[in-house]
């Protein structure tokens, strides 16, 4: 059983209706290590409206998180910023100044991140803007349990974390005379205030029925638990390390009078060969950049085929050709249950076609649409070889991949891969340019019995039907012929055509050019 429809199993026997939730803190650029989180509590969700269950997924905008620094897009007139709320601070220019557009910075981080989600298929039933929950006064009630019972809380952070809290430490942090979160001292409470004194010497009070202050998180996490009543949220293995605040969080939520939803635990994203994904020392790849050049179906599989427990080696170079593959011999034959099969087989099927159907932009997109009958290798192949997308078409036509116009998929499929073999990320060793001679280097790697076959070869494709599977033929036909082997023939093809000992498809490749010209181009060995 896919992960995500186990976990729905599980949640049918919590009973009512679920709700999945997953956030974000927008402090800066998104990467793409951000949707592991997203997108296992959108599956989830989906395995829940697919088993009959009730259901919404939400997604929580954390625009009460304060600045923690200066980060380095940002101006250093930012540094009077440090500590306030990302609600309530102004979104920076291209310069990196603090601008004066109206928006706040949380919401010009927000809304790029959201259109890349909606791309991918991510569409939350309510986007909650956390620094407006409390503006609502929903945080009120909790923020005064949980001063009321500041010492149990207290207890079970130390108990569980390890860690001694300071004793002034408090369950509220109050925004002070600057706006800010930090160096602010609580001197007293009577409901609804909060009473304060800041760095600056000011003095004055919060009230908790408005978004004049903060919980810390392990406390804010519990609390909106129990308002959202929310039953499923992933969080990184940051977060559910023992000790962490998945850890105090679910006797804070309980104590809050919540009922927590069951500790879930994911690995994190990691580029190949680079290690985890991190904003802060800028190692990462946006989701715009990535939906650039991956389909988001492909994205989604990534995330998909995994269980949660296993990190994720992201690789937009050579590995992108493995998982295509994979997901599009998936799609074109999807597994069955066959009787007599084995309980281990039996979960493989339902685990991958779990998977794909996961892996879909939307519940009711039919998986061969995402592939639009073209394979990501040939369609890389072609997006080089040939000049106009118009060309590309013609090819595909030509090859029977397509009839008539190509479908609105595979159009942005092709957008892609072009934005791909364009970018910094496309592997070198995949490029494919025909060369127009054959030079001293290939013909020394080819070798006099390559030259022969060569030869012979091009004589057989002056004459032969001119399609793939003809074409295929000649080149067995002339290995046989000289007596050497399919291995040695194809390099030999390799080494005229594009300078390497491998590349695309040869049959396919031969396919697409000018019969006169590939014929002069093997002859003239």
């Amino acid at each position: 059983m896919h992960w995500a429809d186990y976990t729905a199993q599980r949640l049918m026997e919590r009973g009512g209706e679920q709700v999945s939730a997953s956030g974000i803190t927008p402090s800066g650029e998104f990467h793409i290590g951000h949707l592991r989180e997203i997108l296992s509590a959108e599956m989830i969700h989906r395995a829940c409206l697919d088993a009959g269950m009730s259901s919404k997924y939400i997604f929580i905008v954390d625009s009460m998180d304060p600045l923690r620094r200066v980060y380095d897009f940002l101006s250093p007139e930012y540094e009077e910023f440090i500590g306030c709320p990302l609600a309530f601070i102004p979104a920076p220019e291209e310069d990196g100044s603090p601008g004066d557009g109206g928006i706040s910075y949380a919401e010009h981080f927000l809304s790029p991140f959201l259109e890349a989600l909606e791309e991918i298929g991510v569409i939350p039933d309510d986007i909650v803007m956390n620094h407006e929950t409390y503006e609502k006064g929903l945080f009120a009630e909790y923020i005064d349990s949980a001063i009321t019972k500041r010492n149990e809380i207290r207890g079970i952070i130390e108990e569980i974390s390890g860690r001694e809290l300071s004793e002034d430490w408090f369950p509220y942090n109050p925004m002070g005379s600057d706006g800010s979160l930090d160096r602010v001292k609580v001197t007293g409470y009577e409901k609804p205030y909060v009473f304060w004194k800041d760095s600056h010497g000011n003095e004055g009070k919060a009230d908790i029925r408005k978004a004049q202050g903060k919980m810390p998180w392990r406390i804010d996490w519990a609390a909106r638990w129990v308002i959202h009543e929310i039953t499923c949220e992933p969080a990184g293995k940051d977060h559910g390390a023992a000790g962490g605040s998945y850890d105090t969080g679910i006797p804070i939520c309980k104590l809050l009078g919540g009922n927590p939803p069951e500790k879930m635990v994911y690995e994190w994203i990691q580029l190949k060969g680079m290690g985890p994904m991190s904003s802060s020392t800028g190692l990462t790849i946006g989701p715009m950049e990535a939906l650039s050049i991956v389909p988001p179906e492909i994205l989604r599989y990534v995330i998909a085929r995994s269980k949660m427990n296993r990190h994720i080696e992201f690789d937009t170079g050579g590995m992108m050709f493995v998982t295509a593959d994979e997901y599009e011999r998936l799609v074109s034959e999807p597994p069955s249950i066959e009787e007599g099969m084995s309980k281990r087989k039996k979960i493989s099927v339902n685990t991958r076609t779990g998977a794909m159907r996961l892996s879909q932009v939307s519940r009711i997109s039919v998986p061969s649409e995402s592939v639009g009958g073209v394979s990501f290798r040939h369609l890389s192949m072609l997006a080089q070889i040939k000049s106009s997308d118009d060309d590309v078409w013609t090819s595909l036509n030509k090859s029977g991949h397509i009839q008539g116009e190509p479908s609105d998929s595979l159009r942005v499929r092709l957008t892609r891969m072009r934005n791909w073999i364009g970018g910094p990320h496309f592997p070198e060793n995949s490029r494919v340019k025909i060369r127009n001679e054959i030079g001293d280097e290939a013909k020394e790697q080819i070798g006099d019995e390559g030259i022969f076959f060569l030869n012979e070869l091009a004589s057989l494709l002056s004459e032969c039907e001119w399609n793939d599977a003809r074409i295929g033929g000649a080149i067995s036909e002339a290995c046989d012929s000289r007596g050497i082997s399919r291995k040695e023939g194809y390099a030999a093809i390799y080494w005229a055509m594009i300078g390497r000992r491998y590349g695309p498809k040869a049959s396919s490749l031969i396919f697409e050019m000018d019969r006169e010209e590939i014929v002069s181009l093997l002859g003239s060995s």
